[in-house]
């Protein structure tokens, strides 16, 4: 069993040995079957006695022999050493007076342990070789890069058509079989797979699904070759993509099926979360409430997640459903401009926190609520987010509370709240330009700054003086005095 390799372009070697303009001759037997097609990753010059500290495998290796041994059990322990290294062929360049042949022990080593020899003419400079080379791995990719583009179009055109499309889709792109398979092996998606899947499939989906490894591959008794890819999703349990065909899977196949497998991990999802919003959504309006919020979060408590722009703001894709609802694993989020909330299951953690800050929002989470009590938060959200504003940080509400909200019994807090600010709610109401409640909670916030309250309200601080002398008078309250500001910040907190 083999375990997935990072993506190196190639070319075979049929390419350099067929360029007319090297003149590349092929020393005959040392070219074993297939061996024609073998990967030239990179033309790597070396003269050293033992290049293969230098080596990483594949490579087309050009010596003029300035330093090849004279004793054959030397040149055939070099040979075998190159073979060992993973070089894809040697190319041995005629260099008189030095060499003005191939050396025979060179040719017979080469036979002998089943490495391709190349001979180069005396005309044809190793750079010719090398710049050959480069030229055909540079088209390589961009022919390979075009491929996967293609590929990568045409299985997201089938995502939106489903599970069975796309793994129609995956599965003609690698020209085999696919399945996917669930956390307990069953199939959720597959395409011309067998009835029985073969028992050395268990091992191989056991391998990636333990973490750690993008990708296994093996080869099965019937001579097919098998390739596993993990499928990485915020939400439900492991799953696994599995491909099979008749030959081994190439780094741009491996490519494709990584595609297909993130696609699969969306396509899930969104069909996951399509159906219980459906669901809850039909039991809401048929008046079952409780089961529509039983379906949607379950029976545990849950917390509110709300943000604020910030230091740029976000961009368009941060700013949009798709990229919030991915983040904070929900599709439980309204973005209503910069007034975004999203209901979680799970506090979220710290990375989902300063990802979010990276990407222009600045979050707070309120405490964890009942499902029927997720209104209650929005007042400790207020709250969270004018500190979170100030300390350009992320808050908690367990990390953030100052104390007094776990000593106060919630309704004697929401009394005290609605009776202290009920003068400044009868003029907000008369007169809603004024917005004399929201203008106190900025203005303490920014400890009774007028510029920065002025700039945060897009008012004039004149402006905001006239209103704090309209809240002083409305309350009967000298706002220079700090007992009447607490007093007055914790009723604004506690707002119901």
């Amino acid at each position: 069993m083999t375990t997935g390799t990072s993506h190196v372009a190639h070319v075979p070697l049929r390419s350099v040995i067929e360029n007319p303009e090297l003149g590349i001759e092929v020393v005959p037997g040392s070219l074993r079957p297939g061996a024609r097609d073998l990967p030239v990753r990179w033309a790597h010059v070396s003269e050293r006695r033992d290049p293969t500290p230098y080596l990483l495998g594949g490579e087309l290796l050009l010596t003029s022999g300035v330093d090849l041994p004279e004793p054959e059990q030397e040149v055939d322990a070099y040979v075998r050493e190159l073979r060992d290294a993973g070089i894809t062929a040697l190319a041995f360049g005629i260099s008189p007076p030095r060499h003005d042949r191939l050396p025979e022990p060179l040719r017979d080593a080469c036979i002998r342990h089943g490495v391709p020899l190349l001979v180069i003419d005396p005309g044809t400079p190793f750079l010719a070789v090398n710049r050959a080379v480069a030229v055909e791995l540079i088209e390589a990719g961009q022919r390979e890069q075009r491929y996967l583009d293609d590929a990568r179009q045409a299985l997201t055109r089938a995502a939106s058509a489903g599970l069975a499309e796309l793994a129609k889709a995956v599965a003609a792109w690698l020209r085999g079989w696919i399945v996917l398979l669930g956390s307990a092996g069953e199939r959720t998606a597959e395409h011309g797979a067998p009835r029985v899947l073969p028992a050395q499939l268990d091992e191989l989906v056991a391998k990636v699904s333990g973490g750690g490894i993008r990708t296994a591959a093996t080869e099965l008794d019937d001579g097919s070759y098998v390739v596993a890819q993990p499928v990485y999703a915020r939400a439900g349990t492991a799953r696994v993509l599995v491909a099979a065909r008749g030959d081994r899977f190439g780094d741009t196949d491996r490519a494709i099926l990584a595609i297909g497998a993130a696609l699969f991990g969306l396509t899930a999802r969104a069909g996951t979360d399509s159906a219980l919003l459906g669901g809850a959504t039909t039991a809401l309006l048929l008046g079952e409430t409780a089961e529509s919020l039983r379906e949607l979060l379950g029976s545990g408590p849950c917390r509110v997640v709300a943000t604020t722009p910030h230091g740029k703001g976000p961009t368009d894709a941060a700013a949009g459903y798709d990229w919030l609802s991915a983040t904070l694993g929900t599709p439980l989020v309204r973005v209503n401009g910069d007034d975004v909330h999203a209901i979680v299951r799970t506090l979220p953690s710290d990375d989902t926190l300063a990802t979010l800050r990276d990407h222009g929002w600045l979050a707070v989470v309120s405490t964890a609520r009942p499902a029927d009590g997720l209104a209650e938060a929005i007042p400790e959200l207020r709250s969270l987010l004018e500190r979170a504003r100030r300390l350009g940080t992320p808050l908690v509400a367990e990390h953030a509370d100052l104390g007094l909200t776990g000593v106060i019994e919630p309704g004697s807090a929401a009394d005290f709240s609605t009776h202290l600010l009920a003068p400044l709610h009868e003029l907000d109401a008369a007169r809603p330009a004024n917005h004399l409640v929201e203008t106190l909670r900025v203005w303490l916030a920014n400890h009774g700054n007028w510029e920065r309250t002025a700039s945060t309200m897009d008012a004039h601080r004149n402006s905001i003086r006239h209103r704090i002398k309209q809240i002083e008078q409305a309350l009967n309250a000298d706002l220079d005095d700090p007992e009447t500001r607490m007093h007055l910040w914790f009723a604004l907190r506690w707002h119901p």
